[in-house]
């Protein structure tokens, strides 16, 4: 802020300002000034163009934050307890150690809501180089704060916010999704199949749920909502809806669990309710985690890449980071996995 000849205050040219005079995004802006990824000529120029016009004269602080490097990178992510994360991790760890960063993790169990803009996070601009995301871990506000910093920022299983182009890197939860649900009713006939959705933030719940949806209208079965209960990717969850429906007499050929950890508790509610897998009610899973390989009975699923979803995202935060580039969306295939679990021998 500074003032007029008269005494009365003037504001002073923002980056947001600059970015929108010369038609850019604040990161390219930031680029620019801080010369730390690649613009071109044409954009620079409109940029310093804006930058004369206005008269923005970039912060000392701000400078000195964008062009300090920690070689560190910052991982925020729901859990680390659950099986589903253990690929991830490794994933994540292998891409950071070859590219000679080290790697900062934090487990957030609830979010805490931003307050009068003051954001209270462990890991961000101040302590890394960028950050990798899970889904959910960042509220909307957040990650638009972060992004017009123009610091680096990459999302797993989470799409951006409108309106800013922050890379992300998932599967292919829904065509994985229906194929598992065409096995269940082409192969097997069933025709009562539940589906049990994951957590509300999770966008791969709803992707596994419209494949679900998806399957059930393309061979002429009607949706039941009766059928369909939360059992959030938890095994424990998944167990509460599985008894509920068995005390109701609910008719059920087979339970789609959403994810295998929560196959492991839909089998193990069955089983102490004397109900046999996969003769009496069938069960698939989502992911193909390592662990659950050897389930009695072996647990047909669908194998998504989840090592490898960690290490692409590694990859192209560090492509950001040193180039300012990365790919909108890396979209992972998905494969189905037979076993005895659905039926089949």
């Amino acid at each position: 802020m500074s003032s007029t000849s008269d005494g009365k205050a003037i504001s002073r040219a923002t980056i947001a300002d600059v970015a929108e005079r010369a038609g850019v995004s604040i990161a390219t802006v930031s680029r620019v000034i801080n010369e730390t990824g690649p613009v071109a000529e044409d954009t620079a120029a409109q940029v310093w163009s804006a930058i004369a016009e206005l008269k923005y004269r970039p912060s000392a602080a701000a400078k000195g934050l964008a062009s300090r490097r920690t070689h560190t990178l910052g991982f925020l992510v729901s859990e680390i307890s659950a099986p589903f994360f253990t690929p991830l991790l490794r994933g994540i760890e292998g891409g950071t150690r070859e590219s000679g960063y080290s790697l900062l993790i934090h487990a957030i169990q609830e979010i805490e809501p931003a307050v009068t803009g003051a954001f209270r996070r462990p890991l961000g601009e101040h302590n890394t180089d960028g950050l990798l995301v899970f889904a959910g871990c960042l509220e909307d506000v957040e990650l638009a704060y972060l992004y017009k910093l123009g610091f680096p920022l990459v999302l797993l299983h989470q799409t951006p916010p409108n309106d800013l182009a922050i890379p992300y890197v998932t599967f292919e939860n829904k065509s994985g999704a229906r194929k598992l649900v065409d096995h269940l009713i082409e192969v097997h006939d069933y025709r009562r199949i539940a589906f049990l959705r994951g957590p509300e933030d999770q966008e791969d719940s709803y992707w596994r749920e419209l494949g679900y949806r998806e399957a059930l209208e393309a061979h002429d079965i009607p949706f039941d909502p009766a059928l369909v209960a939360v059992g959030g990717f938890n095994e424990k969850l998944a167990q509460i809806p599985v008894r509920t429906w068995l005390e109701q007499g609910t008719a059920i050929d087979a339970i789609f669990a959403g994810d295998d950890e929560a196959a492991v508790g839909v089998i193990s509610a069955l089983q102490q309710a004397g109900q046999r897998v996969p003769e009496d009610i069938a069960v698939v899973g989502f992911d193909d985690v390592h662990l659950y390989h050897y389930m009695l009975p072996p647990l047909t699923t669908v194998h998504a890449p989840v090592e490898q979803a960690g290490r692409e995202a590694t990859v192209q935060l560090l492509q950001l980071i040193q180039t300012g580039q990365a790919q909108p969306l890396v979209l992972l295939p998905t494969e189905m996995v037979i076993r005895r679990s659905c039926g089949c021998e």
